[in-house]
């Protein structure tokens, strides 16, 4: 069992067919990046539920994100046609940030740093958190706005040469512009590209908020 609960499993309202059009490798409607099973199918879009490794058993839910999805090995990462090599980082959105930074410390994760910022348009407030070899982004507003559940928006994933996954997307992904990471560099996928989830490309490099 890990140290501190890591990400294990997500599950994806997308049709598999989609993701390997994006030049994702499929392997019984699952895709494995960063030893995360990206589970896809299902009726209702965007990314559902999950799995966490080192999780309490009696837990099944994270400040209403449902945390039940079964708890495998991790599996490596392989040669993904589009030239993805792990996950970045994973963003949650919240209507209130404090209650779910307190969700996430009650199940032994540990905050790592805050940041101000307008990166999804508007004053909003990041909190980091690592999960094994991931980073878990929770966006909200510097104020709480409501009583309803954390969600997840989108995946952010490294690739070997961003200039080579932007020629294979070609015009489903975005022009890349600076990560706020300082000599690092960001896509963003098109919604029309097929998935019903955020999900963003980024060169790789060492993540500041570890």
């Amino acid at each position: 069992m890990p140290d501190t609960p890591e990400i294990a499993a997500l599950l994806i309202g997308d049709p598999p067919q989609a993701w390997s059009d994006l030049g994702f490798v499929v392997d019984s409607s699952a895709v494995q990046v960063s030893g995360i099973r990206h589970e896809l199918g299902g009726e209702r879009s965007g990314i559902r539920a999950w799995g966490v490794r080192g999780l309490p058993e009696e837990v099944d839910d994270i400040d209403g994100v449902p945390s039940h999805l079964a708890v495998a090995p991790a599996e490596p990462t392989p040669a993904h046609p589009n030239g993805v090599t792990g996950v970045d980082h994973a963003v949650l959105m919240t209507p209130d940030l404090p209650r779910t930074i307190e969700s996430l410390g009650a199940v032994g994760l540990e905050l790592r740093r805050t940041r101000e910022s307008d990166t999804y348009g508007g004053a909003m407030r990041q909190a980091f958190f690592r999960m094994g070899p991931v980073i878990l982004e929770v966006v909200g507003g510097p104020q709480p706005s409501g009583d309803g559940p954390a969600r997840f928006f989108g995946i952010a994933f490294n690739v070997a040469d961003l200039d080579a996954t932007a020629a294979y997307l070609g015009e489903r992904l975005h022009p890349a512009k600076s990560a706020v990471q300082p000599g690092r560099f960001i896509a963003t996928l098109d919604k029309s590209a097929g998935s019903t989830v955020g999900i963003a490309f980024m060169s790789e490099g060492e993540a500041e908020y570890s």
